[in-house]
This record gives C-alpha cells, structure tokens and sequence, in this order.
C-alpha cells in the first residue's frame, strides 16, 4: 500500500486582482481559477473560522467587500492571506485552494443558504 505526502495539485502561478478583489491561481495540470478574496475570507482554513472540527465552524458574515492585501509563501505547499479586514491566519494549501476551485459554486451555495438560515447578510 502506498501512501502520498504531499499535496496532489502544485501552482505554476498565483496573481492577486486587488481591484477585482481576486485570487488567480494557474495550476500544473492546466486548470485556472479565480477565487473571490470574499470566499476565500469566510473559508478561511484558520481555527478562528473552521474551529477544531466541523460543529466548531463561525459563520463570518458581512464580508462583501472584503479585500486581499498580501499573499505570503508558506513552505513549498501553500499560502497565507492577508485581508483588508486584517483576518491573517490559517495556511492555505495548494490541495485547499484547487478545491476551493472545484467546489466553487458547492461552497459558495452552502455559504449563502448558512447566512439566510442564520439571518445575517454579505454586508458590513
């Protein structure tokens, strides 16, 4: 049985959109995706968001018009965000942010329906 360490999905290149409030991310197997810095705020793979399992997880409303001021290598296998609402913790891996880019439209579906059962909204 073999085992693989490591992450599945390497980048070739990441692009911040400050203007678009956008990750761009170009990964070896040819797949391109745009993240929104929003979606990547309240995904954020932090403590403070997921907790130390999933009952745990904060719903972090009110994120609109979040925005990306940095994006820091962490190692050889992921990234560190710094918003505009200065949220800087939790590693984002490359496995994460493929699957960020696969899901898109899953998690950003489950986020909006968590918001409107919660009563909150996307705005400050």
């Amino acid at each position: 049985m073999s085992q693989q360490f490591g992450p599945q999905h390497r980048p070739t290149e990441i692009r911040v959109k400050r203007e678009e409030k956008m990750l761009e991310v170009d990964f070896d197997d040819g797949r391109r995706f745009r993240l929104p810095a929003e979606l990547l705020r309240v995904e954020s793979p932090s403590a403070e968001v997921q907790g130390h399992d999933p009952s745990q997880k904060t719903l972090v409303a009110g994120r609109r018009h979040v925005g990306i001021m940095d994006v820091t290598p962490v190692g050889n296998y992921g990234i560190t965000i710094k918003f505009d609402d200065l949220h800087d913790t939790g590693i984002y891996s490359w496995d994460t942010l493929y699957d960020f880019g696969m899901r898109q439209d899953e998690i950003w579906t489950a986020y909006l329906q968590a918001l409107e059962k919660a009563g909150k909204s996307r705005e400050a």
